[in-house]
């Protein structure tokens, strides 16, 4: 009797088998053999990591409500100084814009007075003209030379007017600037009031954070800042809160909660991608 051929798997169970193939490959081994800064080497454990990279967690968010409490500060001060040197620049091309002016001016009143000595000689030679057309000639320069001076002073009147905008433009720009100085001072006194209240605590706790990294490896490191920096609060790795994601709320499987638990694999949520630790490693951490 022949013997019956070995039942194939189905389908659905080469599925099941790939994705599990699939996720041992883009998850981290239990334990990664790093080098300590004596270059000795040593395990560190998936729970260890967990634990460093929730510490590291907590650490940077002391770190970001630091500088929260700095607020919109240093962008102001910022804002302010840029506006103040817009300002400065404006006076100083009205300033340029005025001392062109007055030397157009100066030149009219020249030109009023060349025209002026003309006439006079022009009169002058009136007296001894010999014919008619003599006179009609010096006549027509008289009027020519007193239409010089009719244009000169229109011209003298517009630059004039355009003096005066000039000088009110300089007063309320020099008003417009005195108060953002006052307010740049103020803005510097408050943000370095807050600096020196906060910078020891910051320095140390950056300080704090540089230590914790050194026992993530480099890419997990990568993958923790890049979640933090997409993240709208800035948290990377959260805590399992009531069967949920402590980041994005969304619920857990069971049998994922208890991946988690086991800590074998560093596990992710589905839906915000942040890294998931355990309610008691976290109060652990913590």
């Amino acid at each position: 009797m022949a013997k019956t051929p070995s039942k194939a798997k189905s389908a659905p169970e080469v599925e099941k088998a790939q994705a599990q193939v699939s996720e041992e490959k883009s998850v981290i081994s239990a334990h990664v053999s790093l080098a300590p800064p004596d270059g000795e080497e040593t395990e560190i454990s998936i729970e260890k990591k967990l634990i460093a990279l929730y510490s590291l967690q907590q650490i940077d968010s002391q770190i970001d409500k630091i500088r929260i409490i700095r607020g919109e500060l240093p962008l102001e001060v910022e804002d302010l100084e840029d506006e103040i040197i817009g300002l400065e620049t404006r006076v100083d091309n009205y300033i340029q814009d005025i001392e062109n002016l007055k030397g157009q001016v100066k030149e009219k009143d020249l030109q009023i007075k060349e025209s002026l000595s003309q006439i006079k000689r022009y009169e002058e030679q009136q007296m001894n003209v010999r014919n008619n057309r003599e006179y009609d000639s010096l006549s027509k320069e008289i009027e020519f030379q007193n239409l010089e001076i009719a244009l000169a002073e229109k011209r003298i009147k517009e630059f004039s007017h355009s003096l005066n905008l000039k000088n009110d433009e300089i007063g309320a720009a020099q008003k417009t600037l005195d108060e953002l100085r006052n307010d740049l001072e103020i803005k510097k006194s408050e943000l370095s009031d807050i600096v020196n209240e906060t910078e020891k605590e910051e320095q140390t706790l950056l300080a704090k954070s540089e230590d914790y990294q050194r026992f993530i490896e480099e890419r997990l490191l990568t993958a923790y800042k890049r979640i933090r920096k997409n993240a709208r609060n800035g948290l990377a790795v959260v805590s399992v809160e009531r069967d949920a994601c402590g980041g994005c709320f969304s619920a857990i499987p069971p049998q994922r909660q208890l991946d988690i638990r086991m800590h074998k694999k560093i596990i992710v949520c589905e839906y915000c991608g942040r890294i998931l630790v355990e309610h008691g490693l976290a109060a652990r951490a913590e």
